[in-house]
């Protein structure tokens, strides 16, 4: 039920994305690219790293990252809609976040290897705008979706009884949609902001992606406006998910604290080591980037540190799932059994 239902939401997420595209095209004609008094059709993204020598290290090491990013979070997927004893809630959600995982390190990695592999630094305005887009939706879908996995793990704890009632796949599905199509508003949102900005020279951005603030700080406009909605938004679906972690978690040790036994204990504490140690990765590294923004005013640093959530964290999510996970890991066996 759930494999078939993961299907269908895939389905309607390339459907919104379509409707999304085909309602505010982006527009690939020069004149019509950027409202700008000198026409500049494209940005420059500086990268990590001005280094000639440093840039086939950078190259072999984001290549590697990015193939065991890739590798990791589809062998989750295979497992999970491959063994049918998977076909649970929580594996549900696991699923959609390892394909998010998959989509957020897509939209930014890639980019970099071809400007590291063809010592450019070039990306159209058009490229630019897609990729702020995607790097949107699946930052904002991500953080979504570990409060909804939260929750899962509320209920599975809290009301053990009730659990296959309350989570059907009816309901699952609809946490998910509801998640994508909030992440798809926003980044409508971040689009529509930065499509209004005006640049009046060459543009530099001292990242590797397009980043919002980036080109906030670079534009000629005034983006006093800009900046005050996209710090809001920030804060209501950075910050509204994690209370709702915090408060998902306050029960659920609550709830634990008043089993007697020691063996229960653990068997609770176990099933949420897993997600709350990719909470802490994703919204610790995310925090940390854009405190350190505040308080540095090196680019090139806010840059690096970025690197954390936008790269490490997707290839380790993986990692923390099946090592700490014993129906992953009997789930991948089973795999790699079958096909020897």
């Amino acid at each position: 039920m759930y494999e078939h239902l993961s299907g269908c939401l895939y389905i309607c997420f390339a459907y919104l994305t379509l409707f999304f595209f085909k309602r505010y095209p982006i527009n690939m004609e020069p004149q019509n690219l950027t409202r700008n008094l000198t026409g500049v059709s494209e940005f420059l993204l500086l990268g990590l790293s001005d280094d000639p020598d440093l840039q086939p290290l950078l190259f072999g090491l984001f290549l590697s990252m990015y193939l065991v990013t890739v590798l990791g979070n589809l062998l989750i997927i295979l497992a999970v809609s491959s063994d049918f004893h998977l076909h649970t809630p929580m594996y549900f959600f696991l699923s959609n976040l390892s394909l998010t995982d998959v989509n957020f390190s897509t939209t930014t990695i890639p980019k970099m290897l071809v400007n590291l592999q063809t010592h450019s630094k070039s990306i159209t305005y058009a490229g630019c705008l897609t990729q702020l887009i995607f790097f949107s939706l699946f930052a904002f879908l991500e953080s979504l979706l570990l409060t909804v996995m939260a929750y899962d793990r509320l209920v599975a704890i809290c009301h053990p009884l009730h659990y296959l009632v309350i989570m059907n796949p009816r309901f699952c599905g609809l946490l998910v949609l509801v998640s994508f199509s909030i992440s798809l508003l926003t980044s409508l949102l971040h689009y529509l902001m930065v499509s209004q900005l005006t640049f009046c020279a060459t543009v530099e951005v001292p990242h590797f992606f397009c980043d919002p603030p980036q080109l906030f700080t670079l534009s000629c406009s005034d983006t006093f406006i800009n900046n005050i909605l996209i710090y809001l938004i920030g804060a209501i679906l950075g910050g509204v998910p994690l209370s709702g972690i915090l408060y998902s978690y306050t029960r659920i040790i609550s709830s634990i604290l008043r089993v007697s036994s020691s063996g229960g204990k653990y068997k609770a504490f176990s099933t949420c080591g897993s997600h709350l140690s990719v909470v802490c990765l994703f919204y610790g590294t995310g925090l940390g980037v854009y405190l350190s923004s505040a308080v540095s005013s090196s680019h090139r640093k806010s840059a690096v540190a970025s690197v954390m959530y936008t790269v490490v964290t997707p290839m380790l999510n993986p990692f923390i799932y099946s090592l700490r996970n014993k129906d992953i890991k009997s789930a991948l066996w089973r795999i790699i059994i079958r096909r020897t």
